[in-house]
């Protein structure tokens, strides 16, 4: 699913690469939305053979589909009512529930038959609960070919879900390359950070601000501030996850303590890593309201992810513009959103139609990314040609333009066949 300016989402969303009866099956790699948000369109279109997923990326999509329709539908309700327009929203509540009917489950590293000729393994791609990149080997006649979908890789130590699997023997590679130009911050100095930016904050008496994606980001905020109000590196201020969708996400990732990474400590020593005393989840409306009305510092975690939607609409709408405030950005934002317009610090943010200034304090951490950067790209890529001596092209996908020719260009220099294909064209191995 694209995000971004509206129309123009809205007219890419509509648009499938391919007429729906030409798509044989659905290989899911994780729940995303970017990478699962259009499935309930493709139903809505006609689509009724089967989508492969890991079980926690079902369990994901199961809550992530639902609420995606529950939004479009809002969304249309209410420009219909202010005249603003109206967007036919892409697929209704039927077809998530549909979507869900239609996925079959698989683990990691049990190959499973797509379609014949074409046998599938999931290994696991580090990047949140049940993501997986995707080994392909392709039979033809008497050939057979390995073809490996990275989907979006992992980076190495993140706090709750395993590092990233290399696959071998790969003929060809389809590889993301959403940070192929720069290096994020260190998790660890990203722990730092938050744990500096949690004490100045409630030092002036504010709050930390936080636009977070409902699965992984939240979670991975939440493990991290529970460690650091264990080590008693942070006041005991209230921390707030306000967000129906992520709680139902964190309940997810306790039901799936089977692929979390066992060489984290805390998660070996504690028994609820989600839930201790400061921690408040707030499903109902009035008691998002509540705090608002409350006084005091605390932390606000809430969707979305680039502040598009949601809950912390609400929060900027009531906060940005409170110097005592730090709004604090852990995740990509991408052009033509609000996230993006608080990176770049512009002086008036629009808001529910409403002109706010920005004055509150902008804090970017880079290191809870869930995507590897550039040196962790390129360094997964070599082991991927260690362990396939036949490895020919690479075709990089996911990224903005101007990155993607940056990465193709330092990847060839270090030998790789790399191309950056043109979206609705055919590649052939």
């Amino acid at each position: 699913m694209f995000q971004g300016r509206r129309q123009e989402s809205a007219d890419k969303n509509r648009r499938l690469p391919v007429p729906v009866e030409q798509v044989d099956a659905v290989v899911l790699s994780h729940a995303h939305i970017d990478h699962s948000g259009r499935l309930p369109f493709l139903v809505a279109e006609g689509y009724a053979k089967t989508i492969w997923a890991t079980p926690a990326t079902r369990d994901l999509c199961a809550i992530m589909l639902a609420d995606s329709a529950h939004i479009q539908e809002k969304d249309a309700e209410f420009l219909a009512k202010h005249h603003k327009g109206f967007i036919e929203p892409l697929y209704g509540m039927r077809h998530a529930i549909r979507t869900l009917e239609l996925m079959v489950t698989v683990p990691y590293a049990k190959p499973f038959d797509v379609v014949p000729g074409v046998r599938a393994t999931y290994i696991d791609a580090g990047h949140i609960l049940g993501s997986a990149s995707v080994i392909l080997d392709c039979v033809e006649g008497n050939t057979t070919k390995r073809l490996v979908f990275s989907a979006d890789i992992g980076r190495k130590g993140l706090a709750l879900v395993r590092d990233p699997e290399i696959p071998g023997g790969a003929d060809a590679l389809i590889m993301e390359s959403t940070y192929g130009n720069r290096d994020h911050e260190s998790v660890e100095g990203s722990r730092v950070e938050l744990a500096a930016v949690i004490r100045n904050t409630a030092a002036r008496g504010g709050r930390v601000l936080i636009p977070a994606f409902a699965v992984g980001r939240t979670q991975e905020l939440i493990f991290a501030i529970h460690s650091l109000v264990r080590e008693g590196a942070i006041p005991a201020i209230p921390v707030y996850v306000d967000s129906p969708l992520a709680i139902d996400a964190t309940t997810v990732f306790e039901m799936h303590p089977e692929i979390l990474d066992k060489s984290e400590t805390m998660i070996g020593k504690v028994e609820n890593l989600f839930r201790f005393d400061l921690m408040h989840f707030t499903r109902d409306v009035e008691e998002s309201k509540a705090i608002m009305r409350a006084r005091g510092p605390m932390v606000i975690i809430a969707a979305s992810g680039m502040a598009e939607n949601g809950r912390i609409l609400h929060h900027l709408a009531n906060g940005a513009s409170d110097r005592r405030n730090t709004i604090l950005i852990v995740g990509f934002q991408a052009e033509h959103t609000l996230g993006r317009r608080i990176v770049e610090r512009q002086p008036v943010l629009r808001i529910f139609g409403e002109e706010v200034r920005l004055l509150a304090d902008v804090k970017i951490i880079n290191g809870y990314s869930a995507h590897a950067d550039r040196t962790e790209l390129t360094a997964w890529l070599a082991a991927v040609k260690n362990a396939s001596p036949r490895l020919g092209p690479v075709w990089l996908v996911h990224g903005e333009r101007e990155v993607q020719d940056e990465f193709q260009t330092a990847l060839s220099a270090k030998g790789y066949h790399v191309s950056c294909p043109e979206p609705h064209t055919t590649q052939t191995l």
